[in-house]
């Protein structure tokens, strides 16, 4: 009850008797230059367009002499000239802790019918990282119930990956395995420009009723105004904040930033701004920046934001410029292949094009031989792999990939398998696969022409 007054208190400290009011000047294209508003608002102030038909909200894009310009939030039909604009002010989300389990907007609306309270302090969406010299060390290796991520790529508490895949690679399907399985106290979700029946498919039946015990999901549809996609990942890290600040550990996940990138294009070019990246402005590269930098390790006695960014690479070109942008600023990448989802592998992760910035750090001195290993013979077999196919190899040619034959089948299907049991038990499952290849290579020397087994 008392968090419930305290909520409501600061609902009302935010109301305001007396608001600046102008009149629509004129309508150009999608955006409503608005009078008598120049000297009151400021950039990113939003503001409510009072039409016959309903209220229209928006936010202030430009400022030019004694005009503003307003993005509105929908289509500008029903609005006339001399229409009243009223400014709301800047944009802040009050987040609570019974949000967890829930489904809300950007704006921290509820989108799943049932009442919503606010927090009582509220929050700006672009607020400032962390000081980076205050900052803590990333932290330990966490359990994800993926036995390639609690090995191979090990994720540690703070660091912040990024998932890059082309459509249909099952990027969404890994991203839900993360949020069920992933060690954390809280998982912030946001779903930016995905269709509307998937928003509730997502919840309901990826989700389920175990991982929405700890999720609040923030979704923007694909026919939201780009403001309120553009919108959408920022409110979700401004709610894993919320939670980073009170010392839990926050799991973010967001799906994804080509779309956020997208919607920032479609508004930074209605304020004028040119594009100048493959057609996105300039300004993007700065917008997923400061949105990765909010994620990561926390300072003194808070928690720390792991955070996963998802990257819709189109036809798998990892130097388009959303991709380019993203990985270098992340503590580590994993690619998704098309080739490898074909024949049924899920998730379809290309080990040897996928880094954790976290090793060597992250393992013990013979778990990172073990990785080592791994990747040279998995390097071996796919640079032989067309002459494997042929029946050109001759085993005892080359004890390396020897052993890389006799193991790749097992390596496939491990990249595939659960690790219920965490980091230790899949080391030593890895182990063991490890061993019993090079015992296999060792018989197999000498032996007849033969063509491996392929799945």
């Amino acid at each position: 009850m008392e968090h419930e007054i305290d909520g409501l208190r600061a609902r009302i400290a935010q109301l305001h008797p007396v608001r600046a009011v102008g009149r629509v000047q004129s309508v150009d294209g999608t955006t409503v230059w608005v009078s008598g508003l120049a000297e009151s608002a400021c950039i990113g102030d939003r503001l409510r367009l009072l039409r016959p038909d309903g209220p229209l909200g928006g936010e202030v894009l430009r400022i030019r002499d004694d005009l503003v310009a307003m993005l509105p939030d929908e289509a500008v039909d029903g609005v006339a000239k001399g229409d009243r604009v009223a400014v709301l002010g800047a944009p802040t989300l009050a987040p609570c802790d019974s949000w967890i389990g829930r489904v809300i907007d950007p704006y921290g609306q509820p989108l799943d019918g049932a009442p919503l309270r606010s927090g009582d302090r509220a929050r700006p969406f672009r607020a400032s990282p962390p000081p980076a010299a205050a900052r803590h060390r990333l932290g330990e290796r966490l359990s994800t119930g993926m036995a390639v991520f609690d090995t191979l790529l090990p994720v540690v508490k703070g660091q912040r990956i990024g998932l890059f895949a082309g459509s249909g690679v099952g990027k969404s399907r890994l991203l839900a395995q993360l949020a069920q399985g992933m060690e954390a106290d809280v998982v912030v979700l946001a779903l930016v420009g995905e269709r509307g029946r998937e928003v509730l498919d997502f919840v309901n039946s990826v989700l389920g009723p175990e991982g929405m015990q700890r999720s609040v999901v923030v979704a923007a549809t694909s026919d939201r105004s780009p403001l309120e996609r553009r919108r959408c990942p920022l409110a979700a890290m401004t709610i894993a904040e919320h939670f980073r600040d009170q010392g839990k550990h926050v799991l973010y996940l967001a799906d994804s930033i080509t779309r956020f990138a997208e919607a920032h294009r479609e508004v930074a070019i209605a304020s004028g701004e040119m594009p100048a990246l493959r057609g996105f402005p300039p300004s993007v590269a700065h917008q997923i920046m400061r949105l990765a930098e909010r994620a990561g390790p926390g300072i003194d006695q808070s928690g720390d934001i792991t955070a996963v960014f998802s990257v819709l690479v189109a036809g798998s070109d990892m130097d388009e410029p959303i991709a380019d942008i993203l990985r270098g600023v992340l503590d580590g990448h994993v690619v998704l292949d098309r080739k490898i989802a074909e024949r049924g592998r899920f998730p379809a992760i290309d080990l040897l094009r996928s880094v954790s910035r976290s090793l060597p750090e992250a393992a013990s001195t013979s778990e990172n031989e073990q990785i080592q290993k791994v990747r040279q013979l998995l390097g071996a077999y796919t640079q032989s792999e067309t002459m494997i196919r042929a029946g050109l190899y001759r085993a005892g040619e080359d004890p390396i990939l020897d052993q890389a034959i006799q193991v790749w089948t097992d390596l496939d299907t491990f990249l595939s398998e659960s690790s219920a049991n965490g980091p230790e038990e899949a080391f030593s499952r890895l182990d063991t696969l490890l061993r019993r290849s090079q015992s296999l290579a060792a018989r197999s020397q000498g032996g007849p022409m033969r063509r491996a087994k392929l799945v």
